[in-house]
């Protein structure tokens, strides 16, 4: 079986053909002659191993990579889907779709910005002044201003309404007080997105504003990595003592900061789904070959769950097919959205425990890093590529909304259930009041 299709049939039509050609040609002759080949870019799905980790970071400080980047900001096609004003194209979703399954089909990378882009540029689009824009798209696309995330809190993850980070006007500024947490993308940003409660008398989700605020300890931010299970340290907690901003840094204005919040929110959970199969397609493949090499493949109850994972791929698959025929038809994609962030979040927990079955015996055993050729690890905690899958997979259901949050979702606002009555004693203790 071949797990990796990269190339969705989809019906198109003549011009969009005509477009998938111009861009293949563009790529052959603007890609810089062995980017390709520095890295699999496209290889794995989630955090990547300490190993891994390292060979992508000296990818990414590689002069083709730079090079690469350059000609991508150039011809506005890191996010070829803003507006030209922007620093994009003015491509619809299908031509962004196009662009970037040629890429992969010749092993260069997509660059793109992650939150700075997803989320940030996301929120400006729908929430921002003309002004902003104009001032902060540009910087976005350029790689001027990196984001990280500000909207956990200690005592407030999912319940995003009730953070308790302060904001107070301070004249033409913004000063922000409190403590974020499980903050991604944090090292290599120098601005950081923050919600925060900016009038106390207001009820909950209307007290709430958008802030874009420089990030560090110049702006009376500490910063402590946490490190993960993984042994990666790639979240912070976030200690904001004072921080502040201009008014213009305020997104969608004061109070209506759950709006522009829940619109990133949006665009997180339903996640680009040709990204998703494309990754989870590649490292299904490297894990059906490594299966082979160990000889687990001929195991009949992990064939039978290999084969599972590779109908899961095939789901994903035809999720993003659909997604672009609706696309290339104007059509709307928000329920598929939805139900894909489970579907994928719910393969990768299973994916990273069948790794480890199939890698056996060495799937409980630290990496040796003193053997011959072995490579370097972050820090001095060890995992090998399947043992890292098994660990990061598991905060799949929980990041980007819970799963349980996301059923929730589902059934109220798609399938328009009635919401689950909200103060109801267990019946066990209903009983006990009773016979007391």
């Amino acid at each position: 079986m071949n797990p990796v299709e990269s190339e969705l049939v989809v019906d198109m039509g003549e011009e969009l053909a005509e477009f998938r050609a111009s861009m293949r040609d563009w790529i052959g002759g603007s890609a810089p002659r062995g980017l390709a080949d520095l890295v699999d870019w496209y290889d794995g799905a989630t955090i990547l191993a300490g190993s891994n980790r390292n060979v992508h970071a000296d990818a990414l400080a590689s002069p083709e990579y730079a090079a690469w980047e350059r000609a991508l900001v150039d011809e506005g096609l890191i996010y070829p889907h803003w507006p030209v004003a922007a620093g994009g194209k003015g491509w619809t979703e299908v031509q962004t779709a196009i662009f970037a399954q040629e890429c992969e089909r010749v092993g260069v990378p997509r660059v793109k910005r992650g939150f700075s882009a997803d989320l940030v540029g996301t929120a400006l689009l729908s929430h921002g002044t003309a002004e902003q824009q104009a001032f902060f798209l540009p910087r976005i696309v350029a790689g001027t201003d990196r984001y990280c995330q500000g909207f956990s809190e200690p005592n407030h993850g999912s319940d995003l309404a009730g953070v308790t980070t302060r904001g107070v006007v301070d004249g033409d500024e913004i000063v922000v007080t409190g403590q974020k947490v499980w903050t991604s993308a944090y090292e290599p940003a120098n601005m950081i997105f923050v919600l925060c409660r900016t009038d106390p008398a207001a009820p909950r989700r209307d007290a709430l504003s958008f802030v874009l605020l420089p990030f560090g300890p110049d702006n009376n931010i500490e910063v402590r990595g946490i490190r993960q299970m993984t042994g990666a340290i790639e979240f912070a907690e976030d200690f904001l003592d004072g921080a502040r901003a201009p008014l213009f840094n305020v997104i969608g204005g004061l109070g209506n900061g759950w709006a522009v919040a829940m619109s990133t929110l949006a665009t997180e959970r339903g996640a680009d789904l040709l990204g998703s199969y494309l990754g989870y397609a590649r490292e299904l493949r490297a894990l059906i070959d490594h299966a082979h090499e160990t000889g687990a493949v001929d195991d009949p109850l992990l064939r039978q769950r290999l084969a599972r994972a590779y109908v899961d791929v095939q789901i994903m698959r035809a999720q993003a097919a659909i997604a672009l025929s609706n696309a290339a038809s104007g059509q709307p994609s928000d329920t598929l959205g939805f139900v894909s962030k489970l579907q994928w979040s719910e393969y990768g927990l299973r994916l990273g425990q069948l790794a480890v079955d199939v890698a056996g015996v060495d799937g409980i055993i630290r990496p040796d890093v003193q053997a011959p050729g072995a490579p370097a690890f972050v820090g001095d905690y060890r995992t090998d590529r399947w043992q890292d899958l098994l660990l990061s997979g598991r905060g799949a259901t929980i990041f980007s909304g819970s799963n349980e949050i996301q059923r929730n979702i589902i059934a109220e606002q798609v399938l328009q259930l009635p919401r689950e009555p909200r103060g109801i004693k267990p019946v066990e203790n209903q009983a006990q009041q009773v016979s007391s």
